[in-house]
């Protein structure tokens, strides 16, 4: 028989002997030796990583805190909805390029030929449950009973996990299951915003200390829906549109691409071409402005575009004081602050970053780069000042700064707590049981938002200069470790305009890590340290 007459009878057959056939054709079987080898560094992986999860297990054998179950549950719901909008963007159903090409468009049994990717599909939602059902046990806790608790909390996080999955599935292939899908997501973050408000206390009280036929009745129907909705999604993978697929696919080649040449930054310039290739966009008349913010004014167009990013921004800053509630350490809050503050900072320098990757056409709109960079840094300062401001108040009512955090990683007295809880600020009940001025400025409580404006231009430099980088320079040296080889190359790529924010932030980021009683030399400092930041950067970087 030919290669022809194999590729026929191939064709002919089902997609089981179609990819043995491609399979012979390419790269040798696996032999023996090759199996022992996966199979033994499973085993030793097994070995090394059994000791260390065992003690992270064991060491949750405890009961629940109430005062963070809120924060916690917050937390898990907010990682959940973001698995499944991540699930949604991705596709999440998706073929390599060739399979896309070819055998989706063959005569072949559509199930067969995505099966393989449901599969992994499967084992992707199965590790992300196993993760999240480790989160809701260190939340919950467990006072008694451990293996039985431990076992019903990763069933928990498996079946959320796996359906969630096979509900993005289904709504890939129907219009009605992507509106359930749009309201699962939306039910996951109003359970977010109710359990941070302390409503579900009772609730969380209650499922912590559940009985066992109570715990085993509540797993087994969470396992009996998932096991629902895979059944149902997997007799929906032949009713998936061919276009869906073929464009779900061509977005995962293009991010794999971008994955394996090691250019993150291609990846935002993959979703926003997909975001805005099928939109009409009506014209309008541009203000009457000086040249520089004429110029920049089409990044706050762009920003206008898309209100439900500014939504997401807008929500987002309440992360902090979830953390903060959750019983986070200040360092954490730190880096969630200055973190959160650069990435929102990023998303108004879009016109910088195409006037870097494109000079010629920069030198043809008849503006200098000084003027032009320094009106590109209004809106990343305002957007970063604005939701840095909200979320260092987010922490402050939170008792995150301020004492705040200091009383509850101690262990402060009860009543505190409660009063806390009730809406009072921390830092004043502090300073009245220290016997100090019953005044909230006493330890900054009232004055922590005025870092936000004041590391406005600094966190608007470190953005400016994350736009402008250049891609990774792969010809950099490789640093060996005791872990392996470290590339230099993406690791300087990834500093350039963290390094920046933080050198200008560094007021800030005392502050948040030292909380002192007293505010004023930080303020007067971070103001200072923006100002010279960013008028050094553009300086610099307009030589």
């Amino acid at each position: 028989m030919t290669g022809g007459d194999g590729m026929v009878a191939a064709i002919g057959g089902d997609v089981r002997t179609l990819r043995a056939y491609v399979r012979s054709r390419g790269r040798t079987p696996a032999s023996l030796m090759d199996r022992y080898v996966s199979a033994f560094c499973l085993l030793m992986l097994i070995a090394v990583a059994g000791r260390p999860v065992s003690g992270v297990l064991t060491s949750l054998a405890v009961p629940g805190e109430p005062a963070r179950m809120g924060a916690g549950v917050a937390l898990l719901a907010l990682a959940l909805a973001g698995f499944l909008a991540a699930a949604r963007g991705a596709g999440p159903l998706l073929l390599p390029g060739a399979d896309a090409s070819w055998l989706l468009l063959s005569p072949l049994n559509r199930r067969h030929v995505l099966a393989r990717s449901a599969r992994l599909l499967l084992g992707v939602a199965a590790v992300a449950g196993l993760l999240l059902g480790i989160g809701l046990l260190a939340v919950l806790g467990a006072p008694d009973q451990l293996v039985w608790r431990v076992l019903g909390a990763l069933v928990m996080g498996v079946a959320a996990a796996v359906g969630g999955m096979a509900l993005a599935v289904l709504g890939q292939a129907s219009e009605s299951w992507r509106v359930w899908l749009t309201g699962g997501t939306a039910l996951l973050l109003a359970l977010a915003v109710v359990a941070v408000t302390g409503r579900l206390r009772t609730v969380l009280a209650v499922a912590a200390s559940a009985s066992l036929p109570a715990l085993t009745a509540a797993v087994s129907g969470a396992a009996v829906l998932s096991g629902l909705l895979v059944r149902q999604a997997w007799a929906a993978l032949d009713r998936i549109p061919t276009r869906t697929l073929v464009t779900s696919s061509t977005r995962a080649g293009h991010v794999a691409s971008a994955a394996m040449s090691l250019d993150p930054g291609a990846l935002t310039w993959i979703a926003e071409d997909n975001h805005w290739r099928a939109r009409k966009l009506a014209s309008r008349r541009w203000p009457s402005l000086p040249a520089p913010f004429a110029l920049a004014w089409q990044d706050w167009r762009r920003l206008a575009r898309r209100p439900g990013r500014l939504a997401a921004v807008a929500g987002s800053a309440a992360l902090p004081a979830v953390l903060a509630q959750a019983g986070g350490p200040p360092v954490v809050l730190g880096l969630a602050v200055l973190g959160g503050a650069l990435a929102v900072a990023s998303l108004g320098t879009s016109g910088a970053r195409r006037d870097a990757d494109n000079p010629a056409l920069a030198r043809l709109l008849g503006v200098g780069r000084r003027p032009a960079l320094a009106a590109r840094a209004a809106l990343p300062g305002l957007l970063a000042g604005t939701w840095a401001a909200v979320a260092l108040a987010g922490l402050a009512l939170a008792a995150g700064v301020g004492a705040g955090a200091g009383a509850w990683a101690a262990g402060a007295p009860a009543d505190l707590m409660l009063a806390t809880q009730a809406g009072a600020p921390a830092d004043l009940m502090l300073a009245t049981q220290a016997g100090a001025s019953a005044d909230p400025m006493a330890f900054g409580g009232a004055a922590w938002w005025w870092f936000g404006p004041l590391a406005a231009p600094a966190l608007a430099a470190g953005a400016l200069r994350m736009a402008r980088r250049p891609p990774v320079d792969h010809s950099m040296p490789v640093i060996d470790t005791p872990g392996g080889a470290v590339p230099t190359g993406p690791l300087f790529w990834a500093a350039t305009g963290p390094d920046l924010a933080l050198l200008g932030c560094l007021p800030t980021a005392a502050a948040l890590v030292s909380q002192p009683a007293t505010l004023a030399p930080f303020l007067v400092a971070q103001g200072v340290a923006s100002v010279v930041v960013l008028l050094g950067y553009l300086m610099r970087a307009t030589k």
